[in-house]
């Protein structure tokens, strides 16, 4: 059985939420629509833990049960049941203790969320709009892979055709719990197409990888917004923007500025927008509630920092190195393909060992 300080907080938890089912049953909480949707965010927060805490004390009711029919006396062959059966209840009470604690020990709660990513060049000029470019590609890849779907967002070229800027929104099982990892500076080694002598530069790019909030996530006032529009610089030709389709929202308490022009209706390119401004602003918050509970720092691979250089992509050697767990695989060309499963597999497991420290 989980501890009795373990169990204590499941009780509490499960208190709470048939609280918040009666709050948000009650008339006054359904006409304050802002603290409706707050309640509702800490039922959704609580929603899983609390059903396998349910399932858990089932499961040791049968149990009790169980062993209550096995001090009896009966026939052989209903004891070897009764006692398989037994043994089955036993192992998935084990395996359900052990979930409970992982949440109770602070499991990502947003693991399972969808995402939005945002790669920008950073420093070595056009090569590195071209080395952004390949890690979009990367991303690209393995979310075929994993059968995720990937939807433009935001994208910026330069004059090489690499990518100055790029955000993307991706959805699937997982997608966050992986490519959280990725916020921070990738730094790559290699020789320009456009070096004569063959000489080695070193380049980087920044990837950030924010959760996508939902409605209940973050409330974000009207008044708070300055929305302005103006006309998309598009390809030219046919397609030649003739609106002012593009958008620009700036959330005025933060100075938060998001833009918006990949969609030819004004109106799609203010949800994209909204939808990147909500996960930013709720990223920030985040970090700030992360830097007042100095402990979970500890907690997590690195600082996440876009200033902290996590890995390097050295082309010379086919080498891949994550700096911050000091895994390295000369597979270079097989990663930048998309087959990521074992870098992650091992940032999974590296984070997994810290929270146990």
């Amino acid at each position: 059985m989980v501890k009795n300080k373990m169990y204590e907080q499941l009780e509490k938890l499960t208190a709470r939420y048939q609280e918040l089912e009666y709050l948000l049953g009650s008339h006054e909480q359904i006409v304050d629509r802002q603290q409706y949707n707050k309640l509702a965010k800490e039922l959704s927060d609580i929603k899983d833990v609390v059903s396998i805490f349910r399932g858990y004390k089932n499961l040791l009711k049968e149990i009790s049960d169980l062993e209550g029919v096995l001090s009896g006396k009966h026939e052989q062959d209903f004891l070897e049941l009764a006692q398989e059966e037994l043994k089955n209840l036993q192992a998935k009470k084990t395996d359900t203790e052990s979930e409970l604690k992982k949440i109770l020990a602070g499991e990502d709660k947003d693991a399972g969320r969808n995402c939005i990513v945002e790669i920008r060049q950073g420093t070595g000029g056009d090569e590195a709009g071209l080395f952004a470019a390949v890690l979009y590609r990367m991303y690209s890849k393995y979310a075929d892979y994993k059968g995720w779907v990937i939807e433009p967002m935001y994208s910026s070229i330069n004059e090489a055709g690499g990518i100055k800027e790029i955000v993307f929104s991706v959805k699937g099982k997982d997608s966050f719990r992986c490519l959280k990892f990725e916020s921070g500076v990738h730094r790559v080694q290699r020789v320009p197409t456009t070096e004569a002598q063959g000489r080695i530069h070193t380049s980087t790019a920044t990837v950030a990888v924010l959760v996508e909030p939902e409605e209940i996530d973050l409330v974000i006032e009207p008044k708070d917004l300055r929305i302005d529009t103006y006309r998309s610089s598009g390809p030219g030709g046919q397609h030649m923007q003739k609106t002012d389709s593009a958008v620009r929202i700036t959330h005025l308490p933060t100075g938060t500025v998001v833009a918006c022009q990949d969609e030819r209706s004004q109106i799609k390119n203010r949800a994209k927008a909204m939808r990147v401004l909500r996960a930013r602003i709720l990223e920030v918050k985040v970090e700030e509630e992360a830097k007042r509970l100095s402990s979970a720092r500890k907690t997590q691979i690195g600082t996440g920092d876009r200033s902290e250089k996590i890995r390097t992509y050295n082309f010379p050697d086919r080498r891949v190195t994550d700096h911050r767990i000091n895994f390295t695989a000369h597979q270079l060309e097989a990663v930048l393909e998309g087959q990521m499963d074992e870098l992650f597999e091992a940032l999974l497991k590296a984070e997994s060992e810290k929270k146990n420290e």
